[in-house]
């Protein structure tokens, strides 16, 4: 039962699917980044469903890729892309790493989240027009979705707190040792059938994904150390929207 109210809550606080009401007790917050991955299949389960009804309907091209770019939005209410636009924030103002941590915690937009914000929707958006329209292009996105995610609860537990005690700090103390399992198993897996398709069938458009996952774990790893004193939840959420973005280009261009 704790692993189920672990799931609901992590769905509850990361999408915008309605759940039963579960209480934020240290119990039931044990499993929430083993949880993490599992948004990325419900993610990448709408992107399926808006795959086959923009081909049940015709849509374009534009329409297409609106769709792909704006769903998980929708889905997941902005929340990591809050962390993406707050961190930017931060990183802009070039001040210490204490100044930087408080830029973090300010709930107000500055005018570089504002204008890397609508970067980064153009730039995803226009590298969406590039993919096939193909259920393997749905999979390798969903399979983006999942792996950036299990990278940022692994992120979040393994590598150093900012200790600026924030949501973060709260999931940390009540994270279980088997979230870096479970992110792990979903990464390995990703990573099989990217190496399979690569060894058996010549295909590579599955593992330029991986090298970008791993590229970013390791830049945020040290980014967030320099720049902040360890991570925060507003860096994960950087960390999966920078996954996100650099692995679709990745697959873009290998596609």
């Amino acid at each position: 039962m704790t692993l189920i109210r672990s799931i609901i809550m992590a769905l509850s606080m990361f999408t915008k699917i309605p759940m039963p009401r579960i209480n934020w007790e240290k119990a039931n917050m044990r499993y929430m980044f083993a949880a993490f991955p599992l948004i990325g299949l419900v993610n990448c389960a709408v992107l399926y469903g808006w795959f086959r009804l923009a081909e049940f309907l015709g849509f374009g091209t534009i329409l297409y890729a609106a769709g792909l770019t704006l769903l998980p939005v929708f889905l997941t209410g902005g929340i990591h892309l809050d962390g993406f636009c707050d961190t930017i924030d931060a990183l802009s103002s070039h001040a210490a790493p204490e100044r930087k941590r408080e830029i973090l915690k300010d709930p107000n937009a500055g005018a570089f989240a504002v204008i890397y914000l609508g970067v980064y929707l153009l730039a995803y958006f226009a590298l969406c027009t590039e993919l096939e329209r193909t259920p393997l292009s749905i999979i390798l996105l969903g399979g983006i979705s999942v792996i950036s995610r299990a990278a940022g609860a692994m992120s979040s537990v393994a590598f150093n707190s900012s200790k600026g005690g924030g949501l973060l700090d709260t999931f940390r103390d009540s994270a279980s040792s088997v979230t870096v399992f479970i992110c792990t198993f979903f990464i390995g897996a990703y990573s099989g059938w990217a190496g399979v398709g690569a060894v058996t069938y010549g295909n590579w458009s599955g593992v330029p994904a991986i090298i970008v996952t791993f590229a970013c774990m390791i830049y945020v790893k040290i980014m967030s150390r320099r720049q902040f004193g360890g991570m925060s939840g507003d860096l994960a959420g950087f960390q999966i929207q920078l996954t996100e973005l650099l692995a679709l280009a990745a697959t873009v261009v290998v596609v």
